[in-house]
């Protein structure tokens, strides 16, 4: 009996005429006077394949269930965006996409448009059937404030699924600045209203502040180039989602020049080895700080990397001292890396070993708190002129430390594993065991002040 329950479920609304599948699902009787298609939905799912049959059924499912919720909600915007996604999902179900009825107006649609309506004819209820397959249901209008939810909390929710809080709320906040400036400069308008115009208007305002005619510049390039590609991205995955793929983006071709772009200077050499390493230079920072900071310069690892280590990726007891960099996949406190390149294992030594051996389990105070970490080391090394230049940042140690490697001679693969940069050849091998990788650090290795750990 339990057998014969399951399979039942499996081909609800599922019936079979003369060898073909057909959907038929009651209209909940609350609603037959609001769907014309009551009492009962039918629709003939061209298919003699149960398992096709079954994934069409789920779609025309999820569709009606999707109606039904928008015939029930009081408000227009959201019954028109459920009445919408529904007619998306049911044209899905027959194996097309959606698209605006505009687009058939193009004479290359023209063979596509005589498919559909053959499809449309040949259903007992062509109407219900035509009017999604021929996009002719009303599109609703989403301003871009109620895009950008859609985009965070339904587009691209599962992008964010291995993100810790903390990165989460960062790539929401880059994102949310571009909302906020194009909404400060246009207002919160429909996304279907957007033109070019909209788009210069944001090109414009970044313009005055990267290029002023008088003055210096109050922003870089790069800001402007993140608000502008924000947006872009926005505007493209809100209207993919919305069956309308070839809409045309005008924030297309909108971006500053990036020839001028500076390159963060590294730390010299002598100045880590005479200045940051020197007796006495770094002991009021906190103990957590100082080790992490320690780590860096003899690992190039980003901050961000060594603060969210643990004693399950400080690995202490194997032949060969290592940091395992890899994203971490507690369900409870995930985070990413930054690319999948990042992913490598990096031999402690010198002053990082050293430094690592002090903190076996890890960093607790700065755990998923990197800002707090940039903060902390940044104002301490400004308060004590360990910056050799203004143009100089903590950041600017791992540029050291790919430096040092190159002066040293070390393999160029192996300069980019230690580093998590991308190798442009196929993937062989593993990039050298451990020990390699160790004694080539140990040429490299900076001479130290075991009280300065």
């Amino acid at each position: 009996m339990g057998r014969d329950k399951i399979k039942e479920d499996e081909d609800r609304y599922l019936i079979e005429r003369k060898g073909n599948f057909h959907y038929k699902r009651r209209v909940p009787l609350k609603l037959a006077h609001l769907d014309k298609r009551a009492p009962h939905v039918r629709i003939s799912l061209k298919t003699s394949d149960r398992k096709v049959a079954r994934r069409k059924r789920d779609l025309l499912e999820e569709a009606d269930d999707t109606l039904w919720a928008s015939l029930i909600v009081d408000g227009g915007d959201d019954a028109a965006r459920r009445k919408f996604e529904a007619a998306v999902r049911r044209v899905e179900a027959m194996g097309y996409s959606f698209r605006p009825s505009s687009e058939f107006e193009d004479p290359d649609a023209f063979n596509n448009l005589v498919e559909r309506l053959r499809l449309a004819i040949g259903q007992n209820k062509a109407d219900d059937v035509a009017k999604p397959l021929l996009g002719s249901v009303e599109t609703p209008k989403t301003t871009v404030n109620e895009a950008f939810s859609l985009y965070c909390n339904e587009i691209v929710a599962d992008e964010l699924i291995g993100k810790s809080q903390l990165q989460r709320d960062q790539w929401k906040k880059v994102k949310r600045r571009a909302v906020n400036n194009f909404v400060l400069h246009n207002g919160d308008i429909p996304m279907e209203e957007i033109t070019i115009d909209h788009a210069k208007k944001v090109y414009q305002y970044w313009l005055r502040r990267i290029a002023p005619k008088e003055g210096r510049a109050t922003a870089s390039f790069s800001s402007g180039n993140r608000d502008l590609g924000n947006m872009r991205v926005l505007f493209e995955a809100y209207f993919k989602h919305m069956g309308q793929p070839r809409r045309e983006n005008p924030f297309a071709g909108l971006s500053f020049s990036t020839k001028r772009k500076k390159k963060r200077p590294p730390f010299p050499t002598p100045w880590i080895k005479d200045t940051i390493l020197a007796a006495g230079k770094l002991a009021t920072l906190n103990d957590e700080a100082r080790r992490i900071l320690l780590i860096m310069v003899e690992t190039g690892a980003r901050p961000s990397e060594i603060c969210n280590l643990d004693d399950k990726t400080i690995m202490l007891s194997d032949a060969v001292p290592h940091l395992v960099i890899e994203p971490r996949e507690d369900p409870e406190d995930p985070r990413e890396i930054k690319t999948e390149s990042s992913r490598r294992k990096v031999p402690l030594v010198g002053v990082a070993l050293e430094a690592a051996k002090k903190q076996p389990a890890g960093f607790p105070l700065y755990r998923n708190r990197e800002n707090s970490l940039s903060g902390a080391l940044n104002k301490y090394f400004k308060e004590n002129k360990l910056f050799p230049t203004t143009a100089h940042k903590i950041y600017s140690l791992r540029h050291s430390f790919e430096d040092r490697m190159k002066v040293g001679g070390l393999d160029a693969e192996l300069r980019k594993i230690l580093m998590g940069h991308s190798i442009d050849r196929p993937d062989y091998g593993v990039g050298g065991d451990l020990e390699w990788r160790q004694q080539n650090l140990m040429k490299i290795a900076l001479p130290f002040d075991p009280a300065s750990v």
